[in-house]
């Protein structure tokens, strides 16, 4: 069948009413149909580099024009193969788990098909059917977009390790996708809409009661992130964008020169002193722009900068912008890059007794302290819980917006070495921060007033928020780290949108 009779027999999704769908079941291809990306090598090099680094991007990237060959002059299952092998042979399916979890939803969730998701949320019951591994997809589409039933390929593995073959019935594609549906639906009713976008997709939607093509429109514009079931607030991962075959090859031309710069950038500014970082950060391509800083405070005791929390040098940064030394304290900051940071770093206990004395003792030395009661970074435009900690100990308290811009790699992890964190940065061509200084709190919305640590501490997140157009939630380190893990994968909607009051 051409594609021009095809298109004529079936209709397109543009033509799918979605209303009074409730009691209806879907089954939607991923690639090209629920997705707008027709290719799925971004997500398998997303997963190779977070669990091979740049090796393993690097064969996959070398893998690339043989899994273009196979596409084109063999078969689809050939090409799947292939990109299957060289991602995840000798890779422990743990691993493939995790980064499965915690990396992939940002990126799918970036690229659903506005069309085909209008038909597929209209749906009470939902089902994917794709070429690419589960193993890869099932954790997206069961936590964000509530899926109910997954068929993707299943990979072998040996003692807990990938081979990097396809298990039995082989790579889901045109008949086995059919072969599958009705496995999975047995004697149950078949869904009354498929959606599919090409001619292997034909033989599962001949099993729907209502079928419809997806067709490739250039300059299809992704869902709205606000829009989807659960917002992705927390994911992990080195890339900041979606590898495609072209970024990807630009990333690892680029990976040797990055090394070479953020060891530059990272020893030049540990060792020079904090008075002039700011100037040699902007000598070194590193943007810095500053708003409100703050000339003078009157008395003797020290004033607490309280900052939301974006990467492990944001209190670097704060100090570089007031051209002063400060003291910053932290839960868990890696030995190294305690070792290299050129401001004082001093380490919480989380027992609220000890931590409160610790602070004390630096405002009482009349030092700067920067902190960010969040407890943990995070990447997405919202503010996690703060801490109220701070509210109790000072009435002396500087909120500050802190927002950053990187192109090639995220510089923070919740997975991953954390004493890379500030290499990674700066390993960014042109990394930017931008830092606002608000007013100092006056008295009367300060625990001096009479008002109660937390009611200051939710001022004070509201005013970053407002500053930064983010969305303040209550979530906190434990619920980041609980995502990430995968001891829970499912972020509460309510709690991520409520804003603070």
């Amino acid at each position: 069948m051409t594609m021009a009779s095809r298109d004529r027999l079936i209709p397109t999704i543009y033509e799918c009413d979605s209303n009074n769908r409730q009691n209806h079941t879907v089954v939607s291809d991923m690639d090209g149909t629920l997705l707008v990306g027709r290719s799925s090598f971004a997500y398998f090099a997303l997963i190779a580099f977070d669990v091979g680094g740049i090796l393993r991007l690097l064969l996959l990237l070398l893998a690339a024009p043989f899994v273009g060959l196979l596409y084109y002059f063999v078969s689809e299952s050939a090409g799947i193969k292939v990109l299957i092998f060289a991602t995840f042979a000798g890779v422990k399916v743990s691993s493939i788990k995790s980064a499965a979890r915690a990396v992939l939803p940002k990126h799918y969730s970036d690229d659903l098909h506005p069309e085909t998701w209008r038909v597929f949320s209209s749906c009470g019951r939902k089902c994917v059917l794709t070429a690419n591994p589960r193993i890869m997809v099932e954790p997206f589409l069961n936590n964000y977009l509530d899926v109910d039933v997954v068929l993707g390929t299943e990979i072998s593995s040996f003692k807990g390790v990938a081979t990097g073959l396809v298990a039995a019935p082989g790579v889901l594609v045109g008949e086995n996708k059919a072969v599958a549906l009705r496995k999975a639906f047995g004697d149950q009713e078949m869904p009354h809409v498929g959606m599919g976008d090409r001619d292997t997709d034909i033989p599962f939607l001949k099993l729907c009661k209502e079928k419809y093509m997806v067709p490739a429109r250039p300059g299809t514009r992704p869902v709205r992130a606000e829009t989807l079931p659960k917002p992705v607030i927390f994911h992990d991962g080195r890339l900041v964008q979606k590898p495609t075959l072209s970024r990807a090859l630009l990333i690892t031309l680029w990976l040797p020169f990055g090394i070479i710069l953020s060891i530059l950038r990272v020893f030049f500014l540990s060792l020079l002193p904090i008075s002039i970082s700011q100037s040699v950060m902007i000598l070194l391509g590193c943007s810095v722009t500053t708003k409100g800083v703050p000339k003078h405070f009157s008395g003797g005791k020290g004033v607490v900068f309280v900052c939301n929390h974006r990467t492990v040098i944001d209190a670097v940064v704060v100090s570089a912008c007031l051209g002063r030394m400060t003291t910053t304290i932290s839960y868990s900051v890696a030995s190294f890059t305690e070792f290299i940071s050129p401001i004082k770093t001093s380490k919480l206990t989380r027992n609220r007794a000890t931590d409160a004395r610790l602070i004390e003792q630096i405002l009482d030395q009349g030092k700067f302290l920067v902190m960010c009661p969040e407890g943990t970074t995070c990447r997405e435009p919202y503010l996690l819980r703060f801490s109220a900690l701070f509210a109790e100990l000072t009435d002396r308290i500087v909120p500050v917006a802190v927002s950053i811009k990187t192109g090639m790699f995220h510089g923070s992890t919740a997975r991953g070495h954390k004493w890379l964190d500030p290499f990674f940065y700066y390993m960014n061509p042109i990394p930017a921060y931008d830092v606002t200084f608000l007013n100092m709190l006056p008295p009367d919305r300060t625990c001096k007033a009479g008002k109660s640590s937390f009611d200051v501490a939710n001022n004070v997140q509201e005013m970053i928020a407002n500053t930064l157009s983010y969305t303040c939630t209550t979530l906190t380190r434990k619920d980041k780290y609980r995502v990430l893990a995968g001891t829970d994968g499912l972020v509460d909607t309510k709690s991520a949108s409520k804003v603070i009051a």
